[in-house]
């Protein structure tokens, strides 16, 4: 992978595809309609895409249903299926330059972590689920000798994944590799400020063997393209992942039209809890830091809530702040920058708004909180902590989707408890301790999805990701994953 300083005049060479992907074949919306792909970290606009609408998920639907149908890919055998994707998996490393820089442009995130992280971690994804097709079976009822029950999973059917905008490549390949793996046909809708590495891996996914109509793109926006999505009659189900309250808005399509299956991960305000008895305070600061400032915090599982024991919070606090203060905003296409452009113009406002609704409501600004690097005409918000927050506090409840850190205290387990819990969300929590009881007791107590213990954010593919109340239901990544795109069918036989 080329970590070379020449990201500038390649992204200048750049010539991104525009037009969506419907049944192997790029294609203009129906409408002829366009939106502007703007980037972060200039303010350009990076390419006209095709602005789809319901008209063109009309058509696409029709295109994927009758894909599904036919068995051109449902019918193939598991062995071809997984040589398919294999071959895709690979396919996304050899283009690993070509994937980082798209999504940098696009959405403003560091090109090493473009590299590092989006990109490599999509092809190993992609990889994984190939190799598991051919390895998830089914099962015998435990029947009177009389019967045979069988248990199998079949494909689900026409499958859309709707994904948000912070992790673009990788947050498609989480859902497009086991609906894939599984046998259904699909239809993905990037988030309109992201679309560019989502049409590029139609064409790897052409490339590597993938039907023609199986796996369709459809780039538009969320109230017209995703709207008639969830409203669709014949979708079978829908991924999502992005904000609570459009999760609500599939739940409700669901509803209002054939009772899809929906699966959502959503929003999320993750304590970060950090004991008297952390074994490591410099680890443990350096990791909280990244926890929230990582992407720029746009990140749904980021440690956006630290939960701080009362007795070594001043210390704690001022390592974290020396951490953060190390992270500038830079060039996102400079190798070297930590921290990138926030999403949009739009995003930026809003983060600020949050961090102006902080220091009204008496919270104490301890570092950050401004707009920089306005000379590039991009969208840079500082590292930002706030220090002394009152737990039921709109900037303590409400997910910012920023770098902006939110620092409470505790003077009990008990407390640090209630105070994780005092939120609608339940995705992710951290706990730093020594003791395996106080680990144990916490992660028991803790109503979130995932919960790290002496460290945060660790993962891989092998284990599931989704949150609990409000942050949605499902889980992406795992095994587990096959279950949001298959259903159980049981086959009973009579043998007397």
């Amino acid at each position: 992978m080329n970590t070379s300083p020449n990201w500038h005049a390649r992204a200048r060479a750049l010539n991104p595809q525009r037009l969506a992907f419907v049944d192997g074949k790029f294609t203009a919306a129906t409408s002829g309609r366009t939106f502007d792909t703007i980037s972060p970290i200039d303010g350009r606009v990076i390419a006209s895409v095709a602005a789809c609408d319901s008209d063109d998920v009309d058509r696409t639907v029709a295109v994927a249903r009758r894909s599904f149908e036919d068995g051109r890919w449902s019918g193939a055998a598991p062995a071809h299926r997984k040589k398919v994707l294999t071959r895709l998996a690979e396919l996304i490393a050899a283009h690993a330059d070509e994937l980082a820089l798209l999504e940098t442009i696009d959405v403003g995130k560091p090109i090493q972590d473009s590299i590092a992280v989006d990109v490599g971690a999509s092809a190993r994804t992609m990889a994984w689920y190939g190799e598991a097709i051919d390895k998830v079976y089914g099962e015998i009822a435990p029947t009177a000798s009389g019967a045979l029950g069988l248990i199998s999973r079949e494909p689900i059917g026409v499958v859309a994944a709707v994904v948000p905008w912070n992790f673009p490549l990788l947050m498609a390949v989480w859902k497009v590799a086991p609906a894939l793996a599984a046998g259904n046909s699909m239809i993905l809708k990037p988030a309109e400020q992201s679309p560019l590495t989502a049409l590029k891996l139609a064409e790897l996914a052409a490339a590597a063997g993938v039907p023609d109509g199986v796996l369709n793109v459809v780039p538009g926006y969320g109230e017209t393209a995703g709207k008639a999505i969830g409203l669709h009659p014949d979708i079978d189900a829908v991924a999502f992942t992005g904000s609570t309250e459009v999760g609500k808005l599939f739940l409700r399509y669901a509803s209002e039209s054939n009772l899809k299956q929906v699966s959502l991960e959503c929003g999320g305000k993750s304590p970060n809890i950090v004991c008297a008895d952390c074994p490591d305070l410099d680890g443990a600061a350096r990791a909280a830091a990244d926890a929230i400032f990582y992407n720029q915090g746009e990140v749904c599982s980021a440690g956006s809530r630290l939960l701080v024991d009362s007795r070594i919070r001043p210390e704690f606090l001022e390592k974290v702040a020396a951490h953060a203060g190390a992270m500038a905003p830079g060039d996102p296409l400079d190798p070297a920058t930590r921290l990138g452009a926030l999403v949009s113009e739009e995003h930026m406002k809003r983060v600020l708004g949050f961090i102006e609704a902080g220091s009204a409501g008496g919270a104490q600004q301890i570092m950050g909180g401004r707009r920089v690097r306005q000379e590039t005409g991009g969208f840079y918000i500082e590292p930002t902590i706030f220090a002394g927050v009152d737990p039921r506090s709109t900037i303590a409840q409400e997910e910012i989707f920023g770098p902006v850190l939110i620092t409470c205290e505790f003077h009990s387990l008990e407390e640090a408890i209630a105070i994780a819990n005092q939120t609608r969300y339940g995705l992710a929590a951290g706990v730093w301790t020594s003791s395996l009881n106080t680990a144990h007791r916490l992660a028991r107590a803790i109503r979130a999805g995932t919960v790290w213990i002496n460290c945060y954010e660790a993962s891989d593919v092998t284990v599931p990701f989704g949150g609990y109340k409000q942050s949605g239901s499902g889980r992406d990544k795992s095994l587990h994953a096959l279950l949001k795109y298959t259903q159980l069918k049981t086959t009973w036989l009579n043998l007397q």
